[in-house]
């Protein structure tokens, strides 16, 4: 039963999540910022749960029209994921009690995207967003909602309601701080996505499903390939902006196992194989940029 849980979740894929979140900390503790234990510890816990509802969700809509099958009856699947959500939407509440309202903001979007993802009329599954909707949400908005609740309060922004009109500031430097340090996470979980697309072209022609690969055809190649010198690119401005410290320029050298998967993928895309290529070079660029973000901290 447990194996056919994890199966059901696909565990495996949750680094997009977890690295982001280390990543994230990894900043919180080079930049000096005390860490709030009780806050970080419901977010996480809720960020992974909510990783595991979304993915639950897609499996359980994916199988009426694949040949995959469930790992448990149909009733019993759709009792995890009503288990899940509750859970997930339990621990959401739990955090926006503890921080404010843009946090409870913020994760309705989530659970609403992640809701909308692969449910509804036109899921995001079947349009050419899945790369930039999950690379978003699971490389940016994790980073965004880690720092924001550590960090002091109006820091990155301010949100209020005066006369029935919602005013909201934007504080730019610490955003587009946030942004260029979100610019890893994004692209390599966007890459993910894209790999997997273009792996399954062909079968989700026929059940209608028209993803970015699809309408870029062999271009889609390129774009995988341009995505990981973006992810490269952020790093050294980074480190010339001196928001991160001059030893995360080490993190560059693992350009050369990224290109040796980029070559692997380009010249054969399959799914078994080479699919795999794509988590290979999440792992290892966001591993060696979050280790060196804690050498930093360790250092300074």
């Amino acid at each position: 039963m447990i194996t056919g849980f994890l199966s059901y979740v696909e565990i495996k894929t949750k680094i997009t999540s977890i690295f982001a979140f280390l990543m994230a900390l990894g900043y919180l503790f080079y930049i000096g910022q005390q860490i709030l234990l009780p806050q970080t510890l419901v977010f996480f816990a809720g960020m992974f749960i909510f990783d595991l509802t979304t993915t639950a969700i897609n499996n359980y809509i994916d199988t009426r029209t694949n040949d995959q099958k469930l790992p448990f009856r149909r009733k019993n699947a759709l009792a995890v994921i009503y288990f899940l959500f509750a859970a997930g939407a339990a621990l959401g509440i739990w955090l926006a009690v503890l921080t404010d309202v843009v946090v409870l903001i913020t994760g309705g979007i989530c659970f609403l995207t992640g809701a909308l993802y692969t449910y509804g009329p036109i899921p995001i599954s079947r349009q050419p967003l899945g790369e930039i909707v999950s690379g978003i949400f699971y490389g940016f908005v994790i980073p965004f909602l880690l720092l924001y609740i550590n960090m002091p309060e109006g820091y990155y922004l301010t949100l209020g309601i005066n006369s029935g009109i919602i005013k909201a500031e934007v504080i730019i430097i610490p955003m587009v701080t946030l942004l260029l340090l979100s610019v890893n996470p994004v692209c390599c979980t966007a890459n993910i996505m894209l790999a997997n697309n273009i792996c399954d072209l062909e079968k989700d022609i026929k059940v209608k499903r028209f993803t970015l690969p699809y309408y870029l055809e062999e271009k889609a190649l390129y774009l995988f390939a341009g995505i990981y010198y973006i992810a490269y690119s952020a790093t050294a401005i980074m480190v010339i902006a001196k928001i991160l410290h001059p030893i995360c320029l080490l993190s560059l050298l693992t350009i050369i196992p990224v290109q040796k998967n980029i070559k692997e993928f380009i010249l054969k895309q399959e799914k078994a194989t080479t699919f795999f290529a794509s988590i290979k070079n999440y792992v290892i660029i966001m591993g060696a940029l979050t280790l060196t973000i804690f050498v930093s901290g360790l250092i300074t």
